[in-house]
């Protein structure tokens, strides 16, 4: 019987994707450098980008700004527009504002935190900045559903490390034959559950190729939140 049951946060809980998407039509639309790509291109190559100098914040090399602003320029510098630090500051200006703008639960995730918390006790391990994943628990209502929200800026470690879920679990008092782990990145989530003995859930609502032919459950959608929960619990 589970009595613990861990969540990523970004693109699990919450909606990265759905805000990144909106950010960034927002900002082809004053940007003739950036319209240039089609959407799921500029959003390619802005993750790739993204991902790459979120590694140098996590690591102290950079500040947010610094890796924001940068950002921008990798891409205006990959559309072949000139280095232009001013418009790639504007530019991470605007697309944050529209960023924050767009802050929404990915479809499903309140209700199933719901169902959830009667059963079990609940955490959140997030590779981020602790202003950062705290602002989105406390603006879209997370907070009376997580008992524990693990950040690895807070404690000094990263997924896919297991220990930053060892810290978890004994902040919810549970051993790790008795949890879960649901997230979408298999490399930081599905393969740093399973390095720690955490049974794994792989969000898998893009239905991407599995990586390996592991024993990991899926999941396509939080919805409804009744079948979700049975797969995480172990019941379906």
């Amino acid at each position: 019987m589970l009595t613990a049951v861990l969540f990523d946060l970004d693109d699990t809980l919450f909606d990265h994707r759905h805000c990144t998407h909106a950010a960034l039509q927002a900002l082809r639309a004053r940007s003739a450098h950036l319209a240039l790509w089609p959407e799921q291109e500029l959003y390619a190559r802005h993750s790739a980008i993204l991902e790459e100098l979120h590694l140098d914040v996590l690591a102290g090399r950079l500040s947010v700004d610094e890796a924001r602003v940068r950002r921008f320029l990798r891409l205006f510098a990959d559309a072949g527009a000139p280095q232009l630090p001013d418009e790639a500051a504007a530019s991470a200006a605007a697309y944050r504002e529209a960023y924050l703008g767009a802050w929404r639960l990915v479809p499903g995730a309140l209700p199933l935190l719901k169902t959830l918390r009667s059963r079990v006790r609940i955490g959140v391990v997030t590779n981020n900045l602790v202003s950062e994943q705290q602002r989105k628990v406390r603006t879209l209502g997370l907070g009376s559903y997580v008992d524990a929200l693990v950040i690895s800026e807070a404690v000094g470690v990263n997924k896919p490390e297991a220990r930053i879920f060892e810290i978890a679990l004994e902040r919810l008092g549970a051993a790790a034959a008795d949890a879960a782990m649901v997230g979408d990145s298999w490399a930081t989530d599905i393969e740093g559950a399973r390095a720690a003995g955490i049974r794994a859930i792989w969000f898998n609502p893009q239905r991407r190729e599995r990586p390996e032919p592991a024993d990991v459950r899926e999941l396509e959608s939080l919805e409804p939140a009744a079948h979700a929960a049975a797969i995480i619990l172990g019941a379906a």
